[in-house]
């Protein structure tokens, strides 16, 4: 098969580094790509949304499947735009289409669904600019901390978690009168704040069929201890050691399955990735969100462990046959830790070397926000790199990604020294 990703960070580079083992994957194309794809795939400089230029693409070299990485091209309607053209509605597709990529792409599209179809989460309300006041008022009937949700994408930095009152409803009026998040946040959930741990759960459906894939924990924080700003993911483990037999039984009996489910009885076509973010409070799970895609750096974690041939998997979604592929996993440990540039995920440089790859032993550097620029490695995003490795404890891992870490470097890397710290 010749096959797309759509994509450039570590996610994408991990599919790549994956579906390129497979024997089935004749030849590979990444749009855009990094420093990392370009060793094992074509990178070609296209935007993830140009939905014409993609499909010159997929003509002109016959591809004949896409992977999709990010979520907004999916709740663009990248999907949709395959189905309804003639030249390209045999082309598969791995991403679902548009009505059900709002389980991403709104806030309140989400928790109305979980509403409806009786799986666990926190009571919430949602509000815009014409009913500050209302959320001023809901705001008071509820114990700190508060929660507050951009209904809208905004780069997984668009959820608040504020103890003061005062201050949440500032951040109110911020988000929906001076648009904080720009259109993203023109409504904005507010729920109440469950306490507990946190895991994501990821599960593959071919619109019929469901397949879960290993949980994963990642740490969203900039700063160590989970202090600071929300990032788009600082590291992440796999699987998650507090996740009993018992606890994933639950969350698939009461989350899982009725998510299938109710996609079908909603008439929502799903063939991809479900990622849902859960919080154990107690012994039950809870969906704090649905994310219509891999996560990231999830995918550095979940996605190596995967014994099988992802291409036969994507397959397998495609043709609705998912009911007829075992998954089979490796049962190491697996984590990563993310280099970040200086100042992220506030303003950052760019264009910084990257030294000291060629000295890495036993770990898998996925790259992300790094090009190739005259030949040398550099840096192009906040999220620069994600060093996996595995071990037969995540502790064994974590200890092996850090001491390749030290033999990298470039101007103002930071990385969280912490992951894995709460377990």
């Amino acid at each position: 098969m010749t096959i797309l990703i759509l994509g450039s960070g570590g996610r994408e580079h991990t599919f790549a580094w994956k579906l390129a083992q497979s024997p089935l994957c004749k030849k590979l194309f990444v749009a855009p790509g990094n420093s990392g794809t370009a060793g094992i795939a074509e990178n070609i400089d296209l935007k993830v949304t140009d939905f014409k230029a993609i499909k010159t693409l997929v003509l002109e070299k016959q591809i004949q499947m896409v992977v999709v990485g990010p979520e907004d091209p999916l709740v663009q309607g990248i999907h949709d735009f395959f189905l309804n053209d003639p030249e390209l509605k045999n082309v598969s597709v791995i991403g679902p289409q548009k009505a059900a990529a709002q389980l991403e792409g709104s806030k309140e599209f989400a928790k109305e669904f979980l509403f409806r179809h009786n799986i666990p989460t926190a009571a919430y309300q949602s509000f815009d600019a014409t009913s500050l006041e209302a959320g001023y008022e809901f705001l008071e009937t509820l114990k700190p901390p508060y929660v507050l949700k951009a209904d809208g994408l905004a780069a997984g930095k668009g959820v608040l978690i504020i103890n003061d009152i005062n201050e949440a409803k500032a951040e109110l009026k911020s988000m929906l009168v001076d648009a904080k998040f720009g259109s993203a946040s023109n409504k904005v959930v507010i729920e109440e704040f469950l306490d507990g741990i946190e895991l994501s759960c990821f599960v593959l459906s071919d619109g019929k069929n469901y397949q879960i894939l290993p949980t994963a924990k990642d740490y969203k924080r900039i700063g160590e201890d989970d202090t600071g700003l929300n990032t788009g993911g600082m590291g992440a483990v796999s699987p998650v050691p507090f996740a009993t037999e018992s606890f994933l039984n639950k969350i698939e009996e009461r989350v899982v399955k009725p998510t299938i489910a109710g996609l079908q009885k909603d008439g929502l076509d799903y063939k991809g990735f479900i990622f849902i973010g859960l919080i154990k409070v107690g012994e039950d799970p809870k969906v704090i969100e649905y994310n219509v895609r891999m996560g990231d750096p999830e995918a550095e974690v979940v996605i190596p462990r995967l014994k099988n041939d992802l291409v036969e998997v994507f397959q397998a979604i495609a043709n609705q046959e998912l009911d007829k592929i075992k998954i089979d996993i490796d049962e190491r440990a697996a984590t990563t830790v993310m280099l970040v540039s200086g100042g992220y995920p506030e303003d950052y440089e760019k264009g910084k070397e990257i030294t000291g790859l060629e000295n890495l032993t036993d770990v898998i550097p996925f790259h992300a926000g790094a090009i190739l620029k005259d030949n040398k490695v550099v840096t192009s995003g906040g999220r620069v790199m994600a060093i996996t490795s595995f071990g037969n404890t995540y502790q064994e891992a974590i200890k092996k990604s850090y001491q390749n870490i030290e033999k990298l470097h470039f101007d103002k890397m930071y990385y969280r020294k912490d992951i894995g710290f709460d377990l």
